[in-house]
């Protein structure tokens, strides 16, 4: 049984807190799951709380999945988008803060361009900040979903195998990821063409391979990412074809290999190019689950977030 409460008055990545926080937030988490299962979703428990969810950068599910997994605990939620603010008028990110936490605010949701943007603000602001994804270093949420998702499904994530396949240097769930899974005592591979494999990344304890069918036989668990053209300023492969053509997935890869496998996805998903419509919607695909576990995830981390100032 885990303690009742978390290390960190924050979530600004998964290098900041325990193993015994990760296995209470499952743990609430089970239990929140069963709620939004229910009939009725609502439970009390952020009753009075104010939440502000300050997204400077382009998000459907996590923004989705964070308002929700607020509204189904009953916190009062205030939504704000970068791209329709003062922001854009050249306001700094601890003005914008500063503007919304006098409005009396309790917590802050927050995803930024900028590596770090979480960790900066918890030190010049009083309230607690949820990281929902700062540029390409960490994205907490997202990586233990993946985890919750992983244990729902094979029962324990210790000895589990989980290659990550894709765009690893600009990928912030793959950060998070590599930390929470290992936290966790699964063994962790990372693969992709070497020009998006960070060159130093098996100082993390993490195998690098470049032959997808190769590790997809090691694997029991696949999570594919998204190739991030937004976060590009060069070209590091030279088609999106030639790109699927080496380390997509498709539905005879599947088939083939050595054993049968779990497949998982963060969304957005590009059809046809790291994984294929067959693949994305078959029976090992766990892509929709974590969507679900996602606001049970959430409302676990902002209950317990929330219940420290209780003590």
């Amino acid at each position: 049984m885990a303690a009742d409460k978390l290390s960190t008055r924050h979530l600004l990545g998964i290098k900041d807190i325990t193993l015994n926080d990760i296995e209470l937030i499952f743990e609430t988490a089970d239990n929140f799951k069963e709620v939004i299962n229910r009939p009725i979703k609502k439970v009390p428990s952020l009753r009075d709380i104010t939440i502000a969810n300050i997204f400077f950068e382009n998000s459907t599910r996590t923004k989705l999945s964070f308002e929700l997994a607020e509204k189904r605990l009953s916190a009062d939620v205030v939504n704000f988008a970068a791209s329709s603010s003062s922001v854009s008028k050249g306001e700094t990110l601890i003005d914008t803060v500063n503007n919304i936490l006098a409005m009396k605010v309790d917590m802050v949701v927050m995803r930024h361009p900028y590596a770090g943007a979480g960790q900066f603000l918890s030190r010049h602001i009083n309230a607690q900040i949820v990281n929902a994804g700062d540029g390409a270093h960490e994205h907490p949420t997202q990586a233990l979903l993946d985890a919750f998702s992983i244990r729902e499904k094979l029962g324990d994530v210790a000895g589990k195998k989980v290659v990550i396949v894709g765009d690893i240097l600009h990928s912030r769930v793959a950060i998070s990821n590599i930390l929470c899974l290992q936290k966790l005592g699964a063994e962790v591979m990372v693969c992709g063409p070497t020009t998006l494999i960070p060159k130093h990344i098996a100082a993390l304890g993490v195998k690098v391979e470049h032959d997808l069918i190769k590790a997809l036989n090691w694997c029991d668990v696949a999570n594919m990412l998204r190739i991030q053209l937004e976060r590009m300023d060069i070209k590091y492969f030279p088609t999106g074809r030639e790109y699927s053509m080496m380390y997509g997935l498709n539905k005879q890869i599947l088939d083939n290999l050595d054993k049968e496998i779990i497949v998982m996805h963060p969304g957005p998903i590009n059809r046809g190019v790291e994984i294929t419509s067959d693949v994305a919607d078959s029976k090992q695909s766990i892509i929709l689950n974590q969507v679900e576990n996602g606001v049970a995830v959430r409302m676990a981390v902002l209950y317990l977030l929330a219940s420290q100032n209780d003590k």
